[in-house]
């Protein structure tokens, strides 16, 4: 049902926790199926330099949140926002379908906390 790499990022995660004085939080959820994203940012001249996760859902919520920590970590802001859940999901070898509409949201969140940022450094 999963590929590797989800199951890799569900039982190993990368990135969780939260980092006090974050210059951007992001928050998304899912209502239909309960899954809860929480991202953390810390950014440097324009470079998003760490990103944390709190995730409350199912394996392929969790997957996601670490993947797209991963993929963002070292992005300038305006190549964070270019991060898709669709490349996100490409980037684990893909997700079942039927998990597609409520685990992956994890690139929503993370625009949340650069939209939360640039809030913050207007």
């Amino acid at each position: 049902m999963y590929s590797d790499k989800v199951m890799d990022h569900f039982t190993n995660p990368r990135n969780v926790g939260e980092i006090e004085n974050a210059d951007g939080v992001g928050e998304v959820g899912n209502a239909s199926c309960g899954d809860i994203m929480k991202i953390f940012l810390k950014v440097d001249e324009n470079v998003i330099t760490d990103v944390k996760f709190k995730t409350f859902g199912c394996g392929a919520a969790i997957a996601t949140s670490s993947m797209v920590t991963e993929m963002a970590i070292g992005k300038t802001i305006e190549e964070a926002l270019a991060l898709t859940n669709q490349a996100v999901s490409e980037a684990l070898d893909g997700l079942p379908a039927q998990k597609m509409h409520c685990s992956n949201l994890a690139a929503d969140a993370l625009h949340e906390a650069i939209k939360n940022y640039r809030g913050k450094s207007a």
